[in-house]
């Protein structure tokens, strides 16, 4: 079955970095686009990053262009987004999406 399983959250002061990671497994992850949404508290479910398939293009919402970077190891069955220039807005549960399966999600919060 699928599985996908978010890490790297944590707390981080404004203007700081953080590394997600999500491990994937249970279908051919090569083949597929894979997503970042966050979910910040009372608010919904936001697109953060794509990125497609092998040479396939990323995508990323406005909020985190030229901050956020997401890439993938095919190799390793992994899915990564990089965030640098962090701002409290940032705050949010952060989950790996591969068409509707969602994992547990990772908390980042940024924060002096």
């Amino acid at each position: 079955q699928v599985q996908l399983v978010e890490s790297g959250g944590g707390l981080v002061q404004p203007g700081g970095s953080l590394r997600l990671s999500c491990a994937a497994s249970g279908f051919t992850f090569s083949r597929y686009t894979m997503r970042w949404y966050r979910q910040a508290p009372g608010k919904g479910r936001e697109l953060v990053a794509t990125i497609g398939p092998p040479g396939g293009r990323t995508e990323y919402a406005d909020s985190v262009k030229g901050r956020f970077t997401i890439s993938r190891d095919n190799t390793k069955n992994a899915v990564y987004l990089q965030m640098n220039s962090l701002k409290p807005e940032d705050t949010a549960v952060y989950y790996c999406n591969h068409i509707n399966f969602w994992g547990q999600g990772t908390q980042v919060t940024v924060s002096a």
